[in-house]
């Protein structure tokens, strides 16, 4: 119970807890963690002290031949300017293959969608079945569309 509110006491005190925190044992053994060396127990004796916690500083950074930055040490890859304008080049050719097998996929979406629109099938008397039959072809387009837009904008993003 003692511990309890020694440890309730320095968590209260967070402030000055940056001091070095010890830890008492009374003939009891009740133990008290205390940074007040006056707060301590009559008769306790001193077990062993904690430093505080420090935060390691920040590692300075220097820049590589290439203009990039990093920290010393570290296994960051560095890649020169030609070998990223090859990868932009490449992603570009890739984005762009993408985007026009994708506007080819929303041009038969849209086909699909238009035939099953101009068909109206006998069971279909209730509108909600021709709706439910065509929201699939819907969704398609609806689909196509937004990656085609999500290519767009990636392309645009490019350097």
């Amino acid at each position: 119970m003692t511990a309890l509110a020694a440890i309730t006491a320095c968590a209260l005190n967070a402030p000055s807890a940056r001091a070095e925190i010890c830890m008492f044992r009374d003939a009891e053994g009740n133990v008290t963690y205390t940074n007040v060396k006056s707060a301590a127990p009559d008769g306790a004796k001193k077990v062993r002290c904690f430093e505080p916690e420090r935060k390691p500083a920040p590692a300075a950074t220097t820049a590589s031949p290439s203009g990039n930055k990093e920290r010393p040490g570290s296994n960051f890859p560095s890649v020169d300017r030609d070998t990223q304008r090859e990868r932009d080049t490449e992603r570009r050719r890739i984005i762009e293959k993408e985007l026009a097998s994708e506007e080819q996929s929303l041009e038969k979406a849209r086909q699909q969608l238009e035939e099953q629109k101009s068909i109206r099938l006998g069971s279909e008397s209730n509108y909600q079945r021709y709706l439910d039959r065509i929201q699939p072809y819907q969704d398609a387009v609806q689909t196509h569309e937004r990656n085609v837009q999500a290519l767009k904008r990636e392309l645009n993003n490019l350097p």
